[in-house]
């Protein structure tokens, strides 16, 4: 078993966390810097964090808006005296579809 006096060993030298920071500071990715000092990603990553100079980067949010919701359909499908109970778990193209074809 291991001494419980024994020194643990760092896992960056004060060298490294320097380049490390100075890099990404400089705009270097961190999977280049990574690269760089022979360490994974997510072990640069924390290390920015922990140094507290890494920024998250936002996450992308697509959210496709064509047309009327499903919900604006259902409504105005109403309108026209079509029952349309039972259609709600009905996709949004398969309700547009029903109404192009009573359109008709």
């Amino acid at each position: 078993m291991a001494n419980s006096t024994t020194a643990r060993v760092a896992n960056y030298t004060p060298e490294m966390t320097a380049l490390v920071v100075s890099e990404y500071e400089a705009g270097v990715s961190v999977e280049d810097i990574a690269a760089k000092v022979v360490k994974s990603v997510r072990s640069v990553r924390s290390k920015l964090v922990r140094e507290g100079v890494y920024v998250a980067k936002p996450k992308v949010v697509s959210r496709k808006v064509e047309g009327p919701t499903k919900k604006e359909l259902l409504v105005e499908l109403s309108t026209t005296g079509y029952d349309v109970s039972g259609l709600e778990g009905a996709t949004k193209d398969a309700i547009a579809r029903l109404m192009v074809a009573l359109a008709s």
